[in-house]
C-alpha cells in the first residue's frame, strides 16, 4: 500500500530474519560499547537507537525496535518505530487532547449560547481558531518529521549495517 496520501508521522516497519531473537539482541546489546556514534539501549525485546544528547536538536528521532521470535516457523521479526524523543511525542499528544478539549468545550458553549439565542460570536471564534491551531499541530509535526529526515535515515542505515555486519539480511 502506497503511503503517499496517508497521514504518517510515526513510520514503521517490519521484517523477517533466520536468526534467533536472542542472537540480534545481543548483537545490539554489544554495539553499545563498540561505537559511540549512537546511543543503544535494551530492555527485555526491545531495542532503542538515539542520537547522542551533543548531536540532538528539538526533532530528532529515535529508533524503537521490537525483536520477536517467530512461532510458526524459524527466525525473528523486527519491527521497527520511528519517532520523536519520547519528551517530545508526549508534549505534542498534549497540545492535540488541549486543542481537541477547547474545541468541544467552546463547541458545546456556542451550541448553548446559540440556543438561547444569545450571542455565541466568541466561542464560535475559538472554536474555528481551535481547528487552527489543530493544523498548525500537524503541519508542525510534518515540518519535524522533515527536519528529522536525514536522522532517520542514519538510524535506519545503522540498524541495517548492525545487522549486515554479521550476515543478516531482511526476508519478506
Amino acid at each position: 500500500m502506497s503511503t503517499t496520501n496517508t497521514i504518517v508521522l510515526r513510520p514503521r516497519f517490519k521484517f523477517y530474519v533466520k536468526q534467533d531473537n536472542n542472537m540480534l539482541l545481543k548483537l545490539f546489546e554489544d554495539k553499545k560499547t563498540t561505537q559511540s556514534d549512537y546511543i543503544v539501549s535494551r530492555i527485555d525485546d526491545h531495542v532503542f537507537i538515539r542520537i547522542p544528547k551533543d548531536k540532538q536538536h528539538f526533532w530528532s528521532p529515535q529508533l524503537h525496535l521490537e525483536i520477536n521470535k517467530e512461532f510458526d516457523k524459524e527466525g525473528s521479526v523486527i519491527y521497527g518505530l520511528f519517532g520523536p524523543n519520547p519528551t517530545v511525542w508526549t508534549m505534542f499528544m498534549f497540545f492535540h487532547f488541549l486543542v481537541a478539549g477547547l474545541f468541544i468545550a467552546f463547541g458545546i458553549w456556542a451550541y448553548v449560547n446559540w440556543s438561547l439565542g444569545d450571542s455565541y460570536t466568541f466561542q464560535l471564534f475559538f472554536t474555528l481558531f481551535a481547528v487552527v491551531i489543530w493544523f498548525a499541530l500537524y503541519f508542525g509535526g510534518r515540518l519535524g518529521k522533515k527536519a528529522g529526515m536525514a536522522e532517520m535515515h542514519e538510524l535506519h542505515h545503522f540498524m541495517r549495517d548492525t545487522l549486515r555486519s554479521v550476515g543478516i539480511h531482511a526476508e519478506d
